[in-house]
């Protein structure tokens, strides 16, 4: 079989494909990467060949649903983590089925590999007295805690995703009337989310605080750069460990940047917004999408069954 080597359709899947034609965020590109980073090692490794000589031949579907078993059983990732490194190796191989048609059979044995079924589970979200332990948790006399408050404070108001948060610059923050962050979302889909008076007004403040130009980090590191993904994580695991201190229901909860915008999605349902105006507020592809916030809230469970009269029954 003639045609381009798997080397150089792995690259034009990430310049062509990802890149130009489905302009994939950042984070989409890093998982992407990840994924092939994994399974490269892995095959070159399993067929003793170097990298740059693994042909498409080498990654048949016996050596990719093995890969997937190694992750599991050898890298600790979940049910969720291996659907997802899957959903990445499928589409790439949809792109080789178009571009070199005689490997059709081939990547249909691929695609054709299941997805791991697994128990979803309810959300975690944060309540009243937990958010605001939380907000109260940084040392805002110093630089660092007025940025960690400020930026707790946006990402529980605006429910951003953790890259969106992280990607937020100086000039997406819009003050005066109609107050609003503007973020790209997944599908590089612009969005514009409000902000309340008082998030607009310590937003201003840091503004002047910390004075870059327009295309600077609105969250930036001591060194002045955007923030990583990881040191996002960490600032919001070491406010939880001291909020838990005067709110001690944190401690029994694993609170991640994500659970902050389930929060977010939590507190709008409370507020009797609907479900449609969440998922437009949240970026969601789908209104679908909202329904695990109804099925994790036993209050609004209670609230349903109260407004149920209850069946007479005859006494004894």
């Amino acid at each position: 079989m003639t045609g381009m080597t798997f080397p150089a359709l792995l690259q034009h899947f990430f310049t062509d494909r990802l890149c130009t034609q489905m302009e994939a965020s950042r984070h989409t590109i890093a998982g992407y990467r990840d994924t092939f980073r994994l399974l490269v090692r892995f095959t070159a490794a399993r067929s003793g060949k170097p990298p740059t000589c693994l042909g498409i031949a080498d990654l048949d579907a016996e050596v990719i649903g093995d890969f997937l078993i190694h992750i599991e059983m050898a890298r600790g990732n979940g049910a969720r983590s291996r659907n997802t490194r899957l959903a990445a190796i499928r589409s790439f191989f949809r792109y080789v089925a178009m571009n070199e048609p005689e490997w059709l059979l081939h990547c249909q044995r691929i695609l054709a590999l299941p997805d791991k079924r697994y128990v979803k589970r309810s959300v975690t979200f944060l309540d009243g007295p937990e958010i605001a332990a939380l907000l109260a948790a940084p040392d805002r006399s110093t630089w660092t805690g007025r940025r960690d408050h400020i930026l707790l404070l946006v990402a529980l108001q605006t429910g951003l995703r953790a890259s969106e948060l992280t990607g937020l610059r100086r000039r997406d923050v819009v003050l005066g009337t109609g107050a609003h962050v503007r973020c790209l979302g997944k599908g590089r889909k612009e969005r514009c989310t409000p902000l309340r008076r008082d998030t607009a007004k310590v937003l201003q403040n840091w503004l002047k605080e910390w004075r870059s130009d327009d295309d600077g980090p609105l969250f930036p590191s001591i060194r002045g750069e955007p923030l990583s993904r990881d040191a996002l994580e960490h600032l919001v695991r070491k406010h939880c460990l001291t909020a838990a201190r005067s709110c001690p229901s944190l401690a029994g909860k694993r609170v991640t940047p994500h659970t902050l915008r389930h929060s977010t999605a939590m507190e709008l349902l409370h507020h009797g917004v609907d479900q449609s105006v969440i998922a437009l507020w949240l970026g969601h592809e789908s209104v679908d999408t909202t329904q695990i916030y109804i099925h994790a809230d036993m209050r609004l469970k209670e609230k349903a069954l109260a407004s149920v009269a209850a069946p007479e029954t005859r006494p004894d």
